[in-house]
């Protein structure tokens, strides 16, 4: 427990497993990471890496719907794991893998990642986290002063195992830093979720009741790449209700 509990630390790192928990860990924070690793925060990461402008979040499919057609646009739409009906796109990131984006302009609607921004929008920053842009994420994060909330966007505002894991992942290479340090159990119930997962992340799969549904919606090789690791040094970053890159270079 030392080796977690900080005692020197200038800013604070937690965790939030749900969005129905955000109130009650949203005072004092500066920079909210909005965490949705299967499938939306990925594919916002994925879509950026193929050169999209800006991604606008909405909430409900009727917002998304309204796009569905317009030239510079795509609507994407996503519910229960499945592409809504109208639309080309759900919340895949291998729909954006190998695509040239330049010029246009993603609208999209989850059944989480997008309530889980539009949340948190109210945040001093609000950036978008997935295991493709950990570790550019994870520096970027490492040079703020502030204190920084990993908000899980959940299952239908339950608990889950792929973006508590991430948060994890996140919280040891900030607590590394000893710049960062926790004061909720959840931080460092994540922290060991990420210690027993790091080995073997499509384990998390194997463990979680809905591999089945996974399967049968024949998501694996969504997945397999939504689990993979540093694909991307992409950081989107909420601006006026859109989602756009974040400016990493290094100030003068």
């Amino acid at each position: 427990m030392e080796e977690i509990r900080n005692n020197d630390y200038k800013y604070r790192v937690e965790v939030c497993f749900m969005p129905g928990q955000y109130p009650l860990y949203a005072q004092d924070m500066g920079i909210v990471v909005v965490i949705d690793v299967l499938r939306a925060t990925s594919a916002m990461v994925a879509a950026f890496e193929n050169g999209i402008d800006r991604i606008i979040p909405v909430s409900t499919i009727e917002e998304a719907a309204q796009y569905i057609g317009r030239k510079g646009y795509i609507a994407a739409a996503e519910r229960n794991g499945e592409v809504v009906q109208g639309f080309a796109y759900g919340n895949s990131p291998l729909a954006y893998v190998g695509q040239d984006l330049r010029g246009q302009t993603i609208v999209m609607t989850t059944t989480n990642g997008t309530k889980a921004i539009n949340l948190a929008k109210e945040a001093r920053q609000l950036v978008i986290g997935s295991f493709l842009n950990l570790t550019a994420l994870s520096d970027w994060l490492v040079q703020q002063d502030d204190n920084i909330l990993l908000l899980c966007s959940g299952w239908k505002d339950k608990f889950n195992l792929e973006d508590s894991v991430f948060a994890g992942a996140v919280m040891e290479r900030l607590l590394e830093s000893g710049k960062f340090g926790v004061e909720e159990d959840s931080s460092i119930a994540a922290k060991y979720m990420y210690m027993s997962a790091r080995d073997n992340f499509m384990g998390i799969l194997k463990a979680a009741p809905r591999r089945r549904r996974i399967q049968q919606l024949q998501l694996l090789p969504d997945v397999k790449y939504c689990l993979t690791p540093d694909q991307s040094t992409k950081i989107p970053v909420l601006r006026d209700g859109e989602l756009v890159l974040l400016d990493t270079a290094p100030k003068a």
